[in-house]
């Protein structure tokens, strides 16, 4: 029995530490669920716009995968929802497959988090988490910029009150300058007052606040609870001058109470279809979040199961699936709210799901009034701190290659969509790596004076031979840069020339594939037959196992040196010696 208890809590930390939990956790917990609450229902309503979906899917959004993440989950401080880039990629996958509006678009919303949730569960059962290192950081980087400017661009429309459509920033950006004359002036009203309002608060109000005398917790709740002021703000300047009937577009009747729990319909073509997507959105969602996860966790100097936070958010989509939803992950900014106002376990998640669902029940028709322009300035105010001009100029003056994958990713995603932008950054990013991996650094090397030392010749005043050409190759043989090793091991030792040995020095080497295998036996072939001996050194033990399975040992023409001072000593000892280098012994086996 106990065995079963030990893998029943590997999957559920929550066994782990509920038994622990006492009444200064519950207060914690309780006070810091408040705080995300009031932010979250914002948000909630904000990113279902987003994902081209009704408001009160947001709330649903944020109810049941954070009770499922508080059973799962690992992180203390992560707060589990719909997110700007998560919904934008739904919306995009989602258009594909049906109309906005219709209950087939809610339908296939469903089934995108279902799947994005087993897909989820699948990689951790498998413990396959490093995966999503494939997607470097100035891709996701770059990802994450081009997105916040793409969903600002997209709420532009609820701002100005027109129609304008679009899939990517060029056709976005077309129509609503075609549009721009049919700009709804009340409508800008709203949403320039409320951008404006959100972004002032954001650096002024809790200072204001302070300086009246509120003290700093409640002046920081206030603050962010801007987003839900502006909503109650903005609800009752409609309903007072009625607004909708100026043609101020608004949410409607949304509505009450909490959706039935039900599978979503099962459709092969269409799941299958999904599958690509899904995938996708799984592993940019399963980066974002354990991001934040991991940031927040070494704050407190805890630690986070990579492969448990798999299975966590896999059941949380999983459970948005269900439950009227679509997928979601760990969000940034309420992660950060929830960690600050103190949060002590994944509890304070589930007392935040029972929040958005008492809202869900008792407040939704209060929300029939709400201009959709406040629910587009909210995200705008939101996404476009997801911009980081800074990382784009930090990427570019480090590094080229990285800076080339990054501006595809955000060229692709302004060009041709989001999925199209993160395949563009994944693919260069591969090529690249390639590209690298088939030429690695090589050195020509010699001794630093007095020392056991070699080092790079245009690096370093080093000692070399005449008769001896070293080279050190910093990285691992295979085949993408095989001939490149066997062309510079025979360049070495032009014919007619004073070189005799050629000595390849092993030590940035961990592994040689067959395909470089052959070509250190076609460079040793290649030498001797012109009269020059190939030798290696400082030879790793796990190389030199895979070696001794082939008959390359016997077919060098050369020696394997313990160290590359003993083969210089060896095969130019007068040399050496005239340098104060003492002459070694033959040759030993490697390690």
């Amino acid at each position: 029995m106990s065995d079963v208890m030990k893998l029943i809590g590997k999957y559920a930390p929550v066994l782990r530490w509920a038994p622990r939990y006492n009444r200064a956790a519950l207060a914690d917990d309780f006070l810091a669920a408040v705080i995300v609450t009031i932010m979250l229902i914002p948000q909630s309503l904000a990113y279902a716009l987003i994902a081209g979906l009704p408001p009160e899917a947001g709330l649903y959004a944020s109810i049941a995968p954070l009770i499922l993440y508080a059973i799962f989950g690992t992180s203390t401080s992560l707060a589990v929802g719909p997110v700007a880039v998560i919904s934008l990629m739904t919306a995009a996958t989602v258009g594909d497959f049906a109309a906005r509006g219709t209950a087939g678009y809610a339908s296939v919303a469903l089934a995108l988090a279902f799947i994005v949730g087993l897909v989820l569960l699948a990689l951790g059962l498998l413990r396959l988490g490093f995966l999503a290192n494939f997607l470097s950081h100035p891709i996701i980087s770059g990802f994450i910029t081009a997105s916040g400017v793409l969903i600002a661009a997209s709420q532009m429309k609820h701002i100005l009150g027109v129609k304008a459509e679009g899939d990517n920033l060029i056709e976005i950006a077309y129509s609503l300058g075609a549009h721009l004359p049919a700009t709804h002036l009340p409508t800008l009203a709203i949403g320039a007052g409320v951008i404006a309002f959100l972004f002032w608060t954001r650096s002024n109000l809790k200072p204001l606040l302070v300086g009246w005398g509120l003290k700093d917790r409640p002046a920081a709740l206030l603050t962010r609870a801007a987003p839900l002021l502006a909503i109650i703000m903005t609800i009752a300047l409609v309903s007072i001058f009625r607004l909708e009937d100026a043609g101020v577009a608004i949410v409607g009747a949304t509505p009450k109470g909490l959706p039935p729990i039900a599978l979503p319909d099962f459709d092969w073509p269409l799941w299958r279809a999904l599958l690509g997507p899904a995938l996708l959105i799984a592993v940019i969602g399963y980066v974002e979040s354990v991001s934040v996860a991991q940031t927040l966790a070494a704050r407190r100097r805890e630690r986070i199961d990579l492969d448990q936070e798999l299975i966590a958010l896999g059941a949380s989509n999983v459970a948005a699936g269900v439950a009227g939803g679509f997928p979601v992950t760990g969000g940034f900014a309420r992660s950060v709210v929830n960690f600050d106002a103190g949060a002590r376990t994944p509890a304070a998640g589930a007392f935040t799901a029972v929040g958005i669902a008492i809202a869900a029940m008792y407040l939704t028709p209060l929300l029939f009034n709400l201009p959709k322009a406040t629910l587009a300035a909210t995200i705008i105010v939101a996404v476009l701190s997801l911009v980081d001009i800074g990382a784009i100029r930090r990427t570019y003056a480090y590094s080229k290659a990285d800076f080339l994958a990054m501006a595809a990713t955000i060229l692709g995603v302004f060009g041709f969509g989001v999925e199209a932008g993160v395949m563009a950054g994944v693919i260069l990013s591969i090529l690249l790596l390639l590209h690298r991996a088939s030429r690695p650094h090589s050195a020509i090397v010699g001794q630093v004076p007095g020392t056991e030392h070699f080092r790079n010749v245009l690096r370093h005043d080093v000692i070399t031979s005449p008769s001896v050409a070293s080279v050190r190759i910093d990285g691992d043989l295979f085949f993408a840069n095989a001939r490149f090793v066997e062309d510079r091991l025979t360049s070495l030792a032009p014919d007619g020339g004073p070189v005799r040995h050629v000595v390849l020095m092993c030590s940035a080497i961990n592994s040689i594939d067959a395909s470089a295998l052959d070509a250190l036996e076609s460079a040793n072939r290649r030498l001797n037959e012109n009269g020059v001996l190939l030798h290696l050194t400082e030879v790793k033990g796990p190389v030199m196992d895979a070696l001794k399975r082939s008959s390359f040992l016997k077919e060098i023409s050369g020696k394997i040196f313990l160290s590359e001072f003993e083969a210089m000593n060896a095969l130019d000892p007068e040399r050496f010696r005239q340098n104060g280098a003492p002459a070694q012994a033959a040759a030993s086996p490697a390690s």
